[in-house]
This record gives structure tokens, sequence and C-alpha cells, in this order.
């Protein structure tokens, strides 16, 4: 009966506990990084009316609310820690749930809602438990700033990190044909980057790009897509197969095939054509003389007209693009036809321009004699310069010699005939002018240095002692394959006067000297200092390599005379060394068995005596 009694006053004695603490109930609100989380509470304004209540983080204490963050008069917000913190229900109608803008994962924990409800121990209490965890970054938003030849300048601005610090960013580069599985994927571990330059691309093709950002959490969602093309440049190939076929006396056909395609940098525009005679007797050529002619086919031909017959004539031919010209591809020389003999047209003019500089050109208009000789003389002059140029319609004589003159411009013609000739001449007084250029000072050359090599980019940081007359306008990275000459500069990027840090991303992960130039308005400075960088794939270890130079020098140790020296001594050393191994050991065999003879005959080492040469 004691125990009984016992039993049913510890049940009472918890009843009368929750009575006297209130109803507390409770429940968990997940939520991620950077949303607002809404934590629930309300009770029935219709029956009580309007009732002041708080919300504190941390549990329910006996009065009030734990390291409080917001309280209600059931009217309005009388207080709260932060302006984060809101009633964002109908209070009127009991909803005092508290909402938390941009959740952090700092607001992770245990909430406590008490409204206070008149009468002893009859407050309402909630306890909420608040998880907000965090996620990768959000997705970026890139843009091309610079788009040229062979390099591409991206740039972003920052975005929620997803409540964990960003760590690096991933960029992703294929060509737009390609499927995302064939992409080149360089992983940047600089936090701060906003921009990033990737270099050695093709000339005019196509790419797509897009870029990650990456927290301890994971990494985000893909960036905006974006699609680059690359600007044409001149080709770096020849024309393919030329040939040179003499069609008569006075022509030859030119035949070749376009470059490469993987060489051609571009839409090829057309063709250069120069050719020139070549003098047998002086051993030399003559000068050039030009023609363009478009690109049309796979299999381009020209016919080269009014050469002289039993000549001899060599033919370059280059492709153009609309950024330039590029290689010329060549053939042996050919000749013209022989002539065959014919009824020939000879015109003399005799002129001698004014005491002015003057500018004669002589045009045949037309021909008809068969046998015909003209003669044209201008007035006395005192000196002149003079231009003939002849554009022959038959095979034709033109001789041209000078007098005094005082007309500056005379023409004669005849009036066309069976055996007449038309001729007309213009002259032009041309002024020399000169020109006098005042170049201001220019920049000093900057000084740049490797900040961090990772994988195959690398960043770089540079710094100006002086501007010159004028302040920075900007600079401009030049970089080149160690072994080649900066007569070819690949690659060359542009940077803004405020800029002083960059990171390169290079696609062909090689050896790389970079120098840099500063300019202002008046002029550009001399080279910087030649940093000679290694990159390589992500994993493999990198060699870097700093060096100073002003200006660039080619190493001596990269001549051919230094890398033979070096060959000679190396087989010197292995000579010498077998030379003193085999000694010591004929020595080692003569004092084992007294006698050995070796001799070589036929190229072969024979020995005497009975004892193996297997130790030899």
């Amino acid at each position: 009966m004691i125990i009984l009694a016992s039993k049913h006053l510890a049940v009472y004695c918890n009843l009368l506990f929750c009575f006297l603490a209130g109803f507390v109930s409770a429940e968990t609100v997940t939520v991620t990084v950077g949303t607002d989380a809404i934590l629930k509470c309300s009770y029935d304004a219709n029956y009580y009316g309007r009732l002041s209540a708080c919300w504190g983080k941390g549990t329910i204490p006996n009065s009030g609310c734990a390291n409080e963050v917001l309280k209600t008069d059931g009217t309005s917000v009388i207080s709260r820690l932060s302006e984060r913190y809101l009633l964002m229900g109908n209070l009127g109608q009991g909803d005092v749930s508290l909402t938390i803008r941009h959740a952090e994962e700092q607001d992770s924990g245990v909430y406590g809602c008490r409204v206070e409800i008149p009468g002893w121990f009859n407050d309402q209490k909630h306890h909420v438990t608040l998880k907000v965890n965090a996620v990768p970054p959000n997705p970026l938003r890139i843009e091309a700033r610079e788009v040229k030849e062979r390099t591409v300048t991206i740039r972003w601005s920052p975005v929620f990190d997803g409540g964990r610090p960003i760590t690096a960013y991933r960029v992703d580069i294929k060509n737009k044909q390609t499927p995302w599985e064939t992409k080149k994927t360089t992983e940047l571990h600089d936090p701060s980057l906003t921009h990033v330059t990737l270099v050695d691309l093709s000339p005019s093709k196509t790419y797509n790009l897009r870029v990650f950002a990456i927290n301890s959490v994971g990494m985000s969602e893909t960036s905006n897509v974006l699609t680059i093309t690359a600007k044409e440049a001149a080709p770096e190939g020849p024309p393919l197969d030329m040939q040179l076929v003499a069609l008569s006396s006075s022509s030859i056909k030119v035949t070749w095939k376009p470059p490469r395609a993987e060489l051609r940098n571009g839409v090829l525009r057309g063709y250069n054509i120069n050719y020139r005679e070549f003098d047998p007797v002086a051993k030399q050529f003559k000068r050039w003389q030009y023609l363009t002619v478009a690109a049309t086919r796979e299999q381009e031909t020209v016919t080269l007209v009014n050469l002289k017959p039993s000549t001899m004539y060599g033919v370059l031919i280059q492709a153009k693009t609309i950024a330039g010209v590029g290689p010329a591809s060549n053939a042996p020389l050919c000749s013209t036809l022989d002539e065959i003999p014919k009824t020939t047209t000879t015109t003399t003019v005799t002129t001698l321009p004014s005491s002015t500089a003057a500018t004669m050109r002589l045009h045949f208009s037309s021909v008809y004699a068969t046998s015909a000789t003209s003669t044209t003389s201008a007035a006395p002059s005192t000196s002149a310069t003079s231009t003939t140029s002849t554009t022959p319609s038959t095979s034709a004589t033109s001789t041209t010699s000078t007098t005094p003159s005082t007309s500056a411009t005379s023409t004669t013609s005849t009036t066309p005939s069976p055996s007449a000739i038309s001729i007309t001449f213009y002259a032009a007084t041309v002024w020399e002018q000169s020109t006098a250029s005042i170049s201001g000072v220019p920049p000093d050359p900057p000084v740049i240095e490797l900040k961090k090599v990772d994988g195959n980019s690398f960043s770089l940081f540079w710094d100006i002692s002086s501007e010159g007359d004028s302040p920075i306008t900007g600079y401009f990275l030049e970089y080149k394959a160690v072994n080649a000459s900066w007569d070819y500069t690949k690659n060359a990027v542009d940077f803004g006067a405020h800029e002083t840090e960059a990171t390169i991303i290079e696609m062909n992960p090689s050896t790389y000297n970079v120098r840099m130039f500063a300019k202002n308005s008046q002029a550009t400075s001399a080279a910087s200092n030649v940093l000679t960088i290694t990159t390589g794939e992500a994993g493999h270890q990198k060699d870097i390599l700093i060096t100073s130079m002003m200006p660039y020098t080619a190493s001596p140790l990269n001549s051919p005379s230094h890398h033979l020296i070096g060959i000679f001594v190396a087989v010197g050393l292995l000579v010498v060394t077998g030379a003193i191994l085999t000694t010591w050991q004929l020595r080692r065999l003569k004092q084992k068995k007294g006698t050995l003879s070796i001799w070589l005959g036929n190229g072969e080492v024979r020995y005497t005596d009975c004892e193996s040469l297997h130790e030899l």
C-alpha cells in the first residue's frame, strides 16, 4: 500500500512540474547558408488577445528568453539584436514566427520562443533546433575582356561563397565542335582572382569556356558557357605544290595549292605573287614585279605575261589573310621559250624635266603600225627626275633621253592610223618634305617577378620606378619558347595602367621566356628583365628558373658550338675510362696466366693462349 502511494506521488509531482513550467514543444528546421530560416511559433490571439513574446538563442529559462534576439509587445517589434531578425507573420492573429534573413552557419543552434500568457505558470514555450548547412559557392558569371589572335582574358565578379571561403577556381576550355570530355582543365588556387588570361590559342578557332568556384564543401555549378573566336593571324605556312610551266616566249603558268589548313590562321583572302628576271651575265636578279590574285579554289592558277623571251624568272607566292601575309613558297627558276622572229615597232622619246622635281609617265594608247618610228621632243630644261612607265600592246622598243627644257607638262599625240602611235606625257612637280618628330622620355623598364607556378598556369606581379614624361597608359607582356627568337613573338598580352599582377594559363605547357614593356603617351619603355618559366601538367614537378637580363641576350650554353664541345668531352671521357679498365683487366689476366697476346684483324679482337676473355 505504501509502495503504491509512492508511485502515485511521483506521477503527481511530474504533472505538477509540467504545469508549473508550462507546456514546451520542439522541432528541427534545416536550411542552407544564404537562405532565410523561418522558426514557427504562434498562439491563439482570438482567445488571449495580443500578447508579448520573445525569442532567444538557447533553452528557455524560468523567465524571459536566454540570449534574447527579438521581443514584441504583440503589436510591433520593440527590440532585436540584428536587422536580420524579423517577424514576418500576422501579429494580430498571434503569429510570432521568427525569420532569420541570409542564414549563416553560425546561426545554427537551439532557439526558444516564449509567449507570456497572463497568470501563474501559464507561459507558452516552444523550442526550435536550427541547422544551417554550408553549400558550394554560387555559379559565376564570366565575360570576355579581351580577345586577340592567340590570347583571351576572361573576368568575373565575386559570388556568394556558400558559407565557406572559396579556395580555388577551375577553368575548362575546349574546341567548340568537340564534347566537354575533350576539355583542358586548369585549377587556380588563388581565391582572390577575378580575371585570368589564356594564351597559346589557335588563331581563328572557336572555343567554349566555363569556370567553377570551389570551397571546402564542393564545387559550384558551371558558369555561363562563353563562346569566343580568336582573331585571325597571318598564315604560318607557305602555299604548297608550286609549279612553273613556260607557255610561250612571253608567258609562264604558275600553279599552287593553299597552305595546310591548320597553318592558315583564318580565311585566305588572296595571294601575293612576286616575280623577277634573272640576269645570267651579272648573276643576279633584277627588280621585283608584283601581282595579287584572290583565293578562290584548292588549286590556283595564274599566267604571268609580257615577259622577256629566253629569260629565266624566279617566282615567290605568299598566302594572306585579313591579318597579314604568310611565308613564301618558291620553285626552281623557269625560262620563257625562245622568241619567234617578227617585225617590231620602234618609238623614240626625248625629254628633260624642269628645274623642279618632276615625274614623267609615258603611255602607249594604241599601236597600228607594223614598222614605224615616232620621235617626240619636249622643251629644254635644267634638271629633272623622270619616271617612264610603258604598257606594251605589241612587241615594241622605247628609247628615252633627256635634254634641257623649260616646259613642265607636254602632251603630244598622233592620230591613230595604220602607221601611227599615240603618246601622252604627264608631268607633275613633287616637293620633298621633311618632318621633325620629338619623342618624349619613355617610362623605365618594369621589373617583373614570378609569384607562383601552378600546373600549367603561372602568376606574375610587376612594378615600375619612373613613368617618364607622362602617366603610364598600359603594359604589354611578350613571351616565346625558350629557344625561339624575340623577332618572332608568338604571344602578347595587354594590361591596363593600374594593373600590377596577372595570372596566365598556358594551353601548351613548356618552357617560356617572358618580358614586359611599359608605355605612356610619348613612348614605350625598354624591355624588362626576362623570366624563364617552365609550366607542366597538374601534379608534375615544376622547374622555375628566374633570370634577370636587360635586354635579353641568348645564353651561350644554347649555341651549337657549346653543344658540340659538350658531346666531344663526354665521348672523350668514355674512351679514356674504357682504356683504363681494359688495361687493368689485361694486367690482371697476365698476372694469372703469364702471357696473353691480343691483336686486331679485320675489325675483330683475336687472342692467343688458353685463357678465356669472359672477364674482358
